[in-house]
């Protein structure tokens, strides 16, 4: 087993075009060390690359780096990526007419939490003036 230096991983990125790649790159690798399934691997990068989306995105700060830190635990890959942006306050993301969008063919943006909170697990939002971290953790499938 990996002792505890091994368990964690800190990838920092710039706010360049597709480096949310990188992050999703290496959330893969360790969710394939970790024996992940293959259908949750792609869930996780999924939700890293719509997580660093919204941090290059909704930060307003370009000159800031987004930090990841990978948590490996003994039942689940724990995910917290960080920005040093402007913050939000979670009662105050509007929320789109997403029925009446999908009854009608449309396709709205706004829907990166939603499809973050429905790849993963958990996830938890913490936000201030001072940035934002979203975490989010993936248990595994116990085989039988």
């Amino acid at each position: 087993m990996l002792d505890l230096a091994e368990r964690e991983v800190i990838l920092i990125i710039p706010m360049y075009p597709n480096m949310e790649l990188a992050a999703a790159q290496t959330a893969s690798i360790l969710a394939e060390i970790m024996n992940f399934e293959e259908n949750h691997i792609d869930e996780i990068q999924f939700a890293v690359i719509e997580t660093c989306i919204n941090a290059f995105e909704h930060s307003k700060r370009k000159d800031k780096p987004v930090v990841i830190k990978f948590i490996m635990k003994d039942d689940a890959l724990e995910l917290k990526i960080t920005d040093c942006g402007v913050g939000f306050r979670l009662d105050q993301v509007k929320s789109s007419d997403r029925d009446g969008a999908v009854s009608k063919g449309l396709r709205k943006r706004g829907w990166g939490l939603e499809i973050i909170r429905h790849m993963m697990d958990e996830v938890n939002v913490e936000s201030s003036d001072k940035g934002t971290t979203i975490t989010m953790t993936k248990k595994k499938v116990s085989s039988k």
